[in-house]
């Protein structure tokens, strides 16, 4: 199986001001494109060849691991975007689940970003859940993900700077806290 990068649903300049054309153009386009580039040189030939990402992503260990999830976490991360959001807050029962888990919306905002500016190095910070609905933010270094743990990824956030040096720099706070402006709420709500 050839694995391939799908278009964005949005144009390149979409999400200004939080994420700049420019940023969108490299880190989609050429950091996104270099990992699908890398797994589909790694993976050929091998016994993950002909499975779905997500399998590879908890079966596979070094550099395929790091290519396929990597490609899998970009593509998630891209895909949780819209240039115009219908809402910005979530509704129904991912916000109860949130407001349970959390205590409000501006508590979970709160530690989400906390938790992407704690994070020491590159890596990804995420919103899951478990099989029960319990939510978890967790921190993945460089390309850690929740499939191999057994949640089930909702929201995610990338720290490394390649996702926001050219616009924010070292500002990885801001950076994070100008995400909230593109969510697409029913796009994660549905993956509740």
């Amino acid at each position: 199986m050839k694995y391939t990068q799908p278009d964005l649903p949005y144009a390149n300049n979409a999400l200004e001001p939080a994420i700049s054309k420019q940023t969108v153009e490299f880190h989609y386009g050429k950091h996104e494109k270099a990992y699908i580039d890398n797994l589909n040189n790694l993976i050929e030939g091998t016994e993950f060849a002909d499975l779905p990402l997500e399998e590879v992503i908890r079966d596979a260990k070094g550099a395929l691991f790091n290519n396929a999830s990597q490609a899998w976490n970009h593509i998630f991360y891209f895909f949780s975007f819209n240039p115009k959001p219908s809402c910005h807050e979530p509704t129904g029962e991912l916000r109860r689940a949130i407001d349970r888990d959390f205590g409000s919306f501006e508590k979970f905002k709160e530690a989400f970003v906390e938790a992407g500016t704690g994070l020491f190095g590159s890596g990804w910070v995420w919103l899951s859940r478990d099989e029960n609905g319990r939510l978890f933010l967790t921190q993945g270094k460089n390309a850690e993900s929740p499939l191999t743990s057994g949640l089930v990824p909702l929201l995610t956030f990338d720290v490394w700077e390649h996702a926001y040096y050219l616009d924010y720099q070292n500002r990885r706070k801001d950076a994070l806290e100008r995400l909230w402006d593109i969510i697409d709420w029913p796009i994660v709500q549905g993956r509740y």
